[in-house]
């Protein structure tokens, strides 16, 4: 996520060519080489009861899906309400919508509805209009949110929104969350740590999540909780958000913006004017393994609940964890040059994985079993 709000970087305070003089170091028996020991990055971000997710998962639990209660608007309007939905998708999100043709029609719809809301709620703050962004802007947004829950569409697509919480029983908070993301974007241009970009995180992605749930629904043989399958879901937004993050730190740069943990660059003899320079150093390519690795972390912790979706949702779910995880290749493949180019899967690329992802959605679902 970006913003058209522009900061300078900031000074750096510090800095060395040579990152081993700021790692630990091992002293070795005598004859034997020196050992550098890289810092090593905390995974950890903020505990899920401290964000009250458990309200969430009470409120959208596993009897309230699909209530396939009687609309209030006329068949024809939802029609094209939904039609207008499905275009934005396609047009706006390729690979999304792709995933999306693998699921059953009506959560087809639901999943393009919540879409189409995001992306206006993330267009406030960066999209064209965003330099007029206000807080009460922000504030009427919400307002017209709480107006959707209580059946008061303006437009629609916010009419497509509120048959799908009609239909789906959603729960208001992490739409409410997001919008408070986007509260964040506009003031806040720097993250000290992770445990703080991990909070932008789920305020911008990892609700995501919490709203596909009820859509993607729980196989009623999971032998798992459903608090263990929607922890997955937040993982699989996190990673998302971290991988989407380290594929535009270039892009970000020119918006003067750093989603990157100050504490964790300094810790690599890092600061701003290294990012702001966009030059690949030893430094830089050492300190985005270690990012890399946190990202994969949290797809490796998304996988559980993934294989424990209804069977018709566990493919396009897969399937955006597999590309994803090819981005993060990509800026490998890159030579860890993520200042100057963009990685990206090509559509071919992309086309291939689908197999690999049916086959996981699968054999990693009857593996919980075994």
């Amino acid at each position: 996520m970006t913003s058209s709000i522009s900061v300078a970087a900031k000074p750096c305070m510090w800095h060395t060519s040579n990152i081993a003089t700021r790692r630990a170091q091992l002293m070795m028996a005598p004859n034997q080489t020196e050992v550098h020991v890289l810092p090593e990055v905390s995974k950890l971000g903020i505990p899920h009861p401290d964000l009250r997710v458990g309200g969430i998962v009470e409120s959208q639990s596993r009897s309230n899906y699909f209530t396939n209660q009687e609309t209030q608007f006329h068949p024809s309007f939802l029609r094209e309400a939904y039609e207008m939905c499905r275009k934005i998708c396609a047009e706006y999100a390729n690979t999304f919508y792709l995933g999306t043709l693998l699921m059953t029609k009506e959560r087809q719809k639901a999943i393009w509805a919540i879409y189409v809301w995001c992306r206006r709620t993330d267009e406030l703050v960066d999209g064209p209009n965003a330099s007029y962004m206000s807080p009460i802007v922000l504030n009427r947004w919400e307002e017209r949110l709480h107006d959707i829950f209580n059946g008061r569409p303006y437009d629609m697509l916010d009419a497509a929104l509120t048959d799908t919480i009609n239909k789906f029983s959603l729960d208001i908070k992490p739409f409410k969350d997001m919008i408070e993301g986007m509260r964040m974007d506009t003031w806040k241009c720097r993250y000290e740590s992770f445990r703080e970009l991990y909070l932008y995180c789920y305020y911008v992605a990892a609700t995501v999540g919490l709203m596909s749930v009820p859509i993607m629904g729980i196989s009623q043989e999971s032998p798992i909780s459903e608090q263990t399958i929607y922890n997955s879901a937040l993982c699989l937004g996190i990673g998302n958000q971290l991988t989407n993050i380290l594929r535009d730190v270039g892009e970000d740069t020119l918006r003067g913006r750093v989603y990157l943990p100050q504490d964790e660059l300094a810790q690599f003899g890092l600061c701003d004017s290294d990012v702001f320079s966009r030059k690949v150093t030893d430094n830089w390519k050492e300190f985005m393994k270690e990012q890399i690795t946190r990202a994969r972390f949290y797809f490796n912790q998304a996988e559980e609940g993934a294989s424990q979706l209804e069977k018709a949702s566990r493919w396009p779910v897969w399937t955006s964890l597999i590309l994803y995880r090819k981005i993060l290749d990509a800026i490998e493949k890159n030579d860890y040059d993520n200042l100057t180019k963009r990685a990206y899967v090509g559509r071919t690329k992309k086309l291939l994985m689908l197999p690999l992802a049916y086959t996981r959605s699968i054999s990693m679902h009857n593996l919980a079993f075994h």
